[in-house]
């Protein structure tokens, strides 16, 4: 099994009213990644922090993702959103570095992108965000996949956008 990374973005003390009180307990959100294109988003609930946590990261590593990241870049821009949170994500140039927030930050270095640009649009809840940078990095296409989906080469697409920019 490869070796994963993960981060606990946040821990809230979350509480449930019943008859005889509160109940409290903790939810964590944990970003898993290998660094090499695979990265997931888990939540974990538990009394007891640790436990929580590796609640979150069992569930993170069952829904994993697989970005395409070409020379330490995502491919092409996108948005991704979920519920009132949307981000944006646009690939930068080498030497860059990863310019996010936190949440989106996590994300992107856990998934091995080394160069990105985003911007948190909307709700900047750190759950919600997280899911949306998945949902616009699980929208990326390299430029073999466009062609394949086509049905035409790289070379032949390339040429017709290179001709729509001029």
């Amino acid at each position: 099994m490869e070796q994963l990374s993960n981060e606990v973005i946040e821990i809230r003390r979350v509480g449930k009213v019943t008859k005889g009180g509160k109940r409290l307990r903790f939810r964590v959100v944990v970003v898993v990644g290998d660094g090499q294109g695979r990265v997931g988003v888990g939540t974990g609930k538990s009394i007891e922090i640790p436990m929580a946590i590796q609640q979150a990261i069992r569930d993170a590593t069952k829904r994993m993702i697989e970005v395409p990241i070409v020379n330490g870049t995502i491919p092409h821009e996108v948005i991704g959103e979920l519920g009132a949170a949307r981000v944006l994500l646009k690939p930068a140039y080498p030497g860059t570095g990863v310019i996010a927030g936190r949440t989106v930050g996590a994300v992107c270095r856990l998934a091995g992108i080394k160069d990105i640009l985003t911007k948190a649009l909307g709700s900047t809840n750190p759950l919600n965000l997280a899911r949306a940078t998945l949902d616009g990095l699980s929208r990326l296409e390299t430029p073999e996949q466009v062609a394949a989906r086509r049905g035409k080469k790289v070379e032949e697409i390339l040429e017709v956008e290179g001709a729509e920019a001029k």
